[in-house]
């Protein structure tokens, strides 16, 4: 009985030995889950801030217009925006517009959100894909720190699109290793519905399929290339099937859309310029922290442009990466191949649109490769610290070099990766600080504010006539969405629009309430002495105008003497506008959409007369 006593008191003390390494381990895994919490909390506010700098650009003002004139039903869901169908993100805007119009920060707490759940999604991936450690912060860092995701993370409209689309990625691929890993079916289900929630907001989205299959193959698969390709095929046949069903059923659905005609290369060189662009410029240095500058576009999120020699160098740095990382475990080749193929489906998918007026610039523009990023933070944790559940061993035949020869190697390569790492922090710091300077200049919030400040001062019964902003606020491409009428939709004060005016009022290109001129093509001087052309009713007198007019929404500006009050009708070509006239000397203004190079004009009232010297056929523009 005592030797039993005593063994299960030694039993009791080897547990409660056990138990503090058991708390250690514990302990030191949290650490590496408070680091990325950390990590995470820090770069959705830090980014939260850069977004408030910021507000809305080109895009966002049309598509809140469109908003505010649509009903929530399947037409306005289900319509393609910039050939983009986005049902997702159309109800989101939808209902932002409707409950916060120009505000910031709801804006900015939908993005912060988002990206929050990125960030999660991220880690809790790589944690489950990649050896435990505190290798994981690297490529997490990657995924959250990148200046090739700023502009999603700061303009609401690509955060839309973007923001699902890499949160899609990233818990697809989760569910697929778990799928291959398993082979259970629920987690097949769920790889389907990312799949489909990706894409209920970009067309992008169908990018993920091929790149859980190009997964699989590199990463979850041994031996010679087509061997892994058959393996891969044959032993996740359902998966395969199930992501071509849901990919074909919704590119069937998306060509019954109506879009514009997609843009077409126009020349090899193009698509080569295009490419450097892409890689050379914008991904591989986007990788160590680049651009380090950029190119400011007016309100629009900048442009990556690079400085010549950090480029060059992260192309070294990127190759000498890849030559040791590929040394040291078998799967690293395959890690950095998946990522070029990933890289090279991006860049078909974007060439479909190159040409047009964003040709040259779209492979500068970081929203085209934004979920690149996750990809390249997989592939680089894959590279540098291997697969938990692989056997980096087996497919090695490399002798393992004796310790003291180590030493010095391992020496060099760890101040190397420190010193890596430190240049591309620093260079992502000063990416993401210039980003921010320019991401702050804003002409179109700077519009509205002193349209608020103006209307709030207008005297009542002030009329407008309708025109367009300035093509900095947005551009006239966007047309009708360029009009102030479109413009104000969402605003706090909004103008009173008119037709027809007689002392209507504009906006000057800084948002002051100007009085209105037109300026355009005038009449030819009439032959009627003290009276120029003369109108009588019950017939209908041409004047002849300086020029001819192309047909276009013209505005008219109409100055005239009345006998008494009376009704007329104004022609330009195939375009006629009935007008009402007061008695004595007066001038009305009013759109006219026509073309030709003379005015009609018939008076509709009896024993009436008009006379005129003064009618311009142009655009609106503010009284000096």
């Amino acid at each position: 009985m005592p030797e039993a006593g005593t063994v299960a008191t030694s039993g009791r003390t080897a547990s409660t030995a056990d138990q503090p390494v058991v708390f250690a381990r514990r302990f030191r895994v949290d650490r590496v889950a408070a680091v990325a919490a950390a990590l995470i909390v820090v770069s959705v506010a830090w980014r939260a801030g850069l977004a408030a700098r910021g507000w809305f650009s080109q895009d966002e003002f049309v598509i809140a217009a469109q908003a505010l004139d649509a009903r929530l039903d399947a037409d306005f869901l289900l319509r393609t925006f910039n050939n983009h169908l986005m049902p997702g993100g159309l109800l989101a805007a939808w209902l932002m517009v409707r409950s916060a119009g120009f505000v910031t920060w709801p804006w900015v707490l939908m993005l912060a959100v988002a990206q929050a759940a990125v960030g999660i999604a991220g880690y809790r991936l790589l944690r489950d894909l990649l050896r435990p450690g505190w290798g994981l912060l690297v490529p997490l860092c990657l995924l959250l720190f990148s200046p090739l995701t700023l502009e999603a993370s700061s303009l609401w409209l690509v955060g839309l699109l973007v923001l699902p689309v890499q949160l899609a990625l990233v818990l697809a691929v989760r569910a697929q290793v778990r799928y291959v890993r398993t082979r259970r079916r629920r987690h097949l289900a769920t790889v389907a519905l990312w799949l489909v929630f990706g894409l209920l907001f970009d067309p992008k989205a169908l990018l993920i399929a091929p790149l859980l299959f190009l997964l699989t193959v590199f990463l979850f698969t041994r031996g010679a290339p087509w061997r892994s390709l058959v393996t891969a095929v044959v032993r996740y046949w359902l998966a395969w099937l199930v992501l071509v069903l849901l990919s074909a059923a919704y590119l069937a659905f998306y060509l019954t859309r109506a879009a514009r005609a997609l843009d077409r290369p126009t020349s090899v060189g193009q698509v080569l310029t295009f490419l450097g662009d892409l890689v050379g410029e914008t991904v591989v240095p986007g990788l160590f922290g680049g651009p380090w500058r950029w190119t400011n576009v007016g309100d629009g999120p900048p442009l990556v442009d690079p400085y010549a020699v950090p480029t060059w160098l992260s192309w070294v740095v990127l190759t000498l990466l890849v030559v040791v990382t590929v040394r040291r475990r078998p799967s690293a080749a395959r890690a950095w191949l998946l990522l070029v193929c990933y890289v090279g489906l991006v860049a078909a998918f974007v060439a479909t649109g190159l040409g047009g007026v964003f040709g040259p610039m779209v492979g500068t523009a970081p929203r085209f490769v934004a979920d690149v990023v996750p990809v390249a933070a997989i592939c680089v944790g894959v590279a540098m610290f291997g697969i938990r559940d692989a056997d980096e061993e087996a497919g090695s035949t490399r002798p393992v070099p004796v310790v003291p020869r180590l030493v010095g190697p391992v020496a060099v390569g760890r101040v190397a990766t420190i010193a890596v790492l430190v240049t591309t922090g620093v260079g992502t710091v000063w990416s993401t600080v210039r980003f921010g300077d320019n991401w702050s200049t804003k002409h179109g919030r700077e519009y509205l504010a002193t349209t608020q400040t103006e209307l709030a001062a207008v005297p009542p019964g002030a009329v407008f006539l309708d025109t367009i902003v300035p093509d900095r606020v947005v551009a006239g491409y966007f047309w009708p969405d360029n009009l102030q009428s479109h413009f104000f939709r969402p605003a706090q004060r909004r103008p009173v629009f008119v037709e027809v005016a007689e002392r209507p009022l504009t906006f000057d290109e800084h948002g002051r309430i100007r009085p209105v001129r037109v300026e355009g093509t005038r009449i030819l001087p009439g032959q009627v002495p003290d009276c120029g052309h003369l109108v009588e009713s019950g017939r209908t007198v041409r004047i002849p105008l300086e020029t001819r007019l192309e047909k276009w929404p013209y505005v008219v500006e109409f100055g005239y003497v009345s006998s008494g009050d009376a009704t007329a009708t104004m022609r330009l070509g195939e375009a006629t506008r009935e007008i009402t006239l007061s008695s004595g000397l007066n001038q009305l203004y009013f759109p006219l959409a026509g073309a030709g190079d003379v005015i009609e004009v018939t008076l509709g009232t009896p024993d009436a007369a008009v006379c005129t010297r003064l009618i311009t056929v142009g655009r609106v523009v503010p009284a000096s």
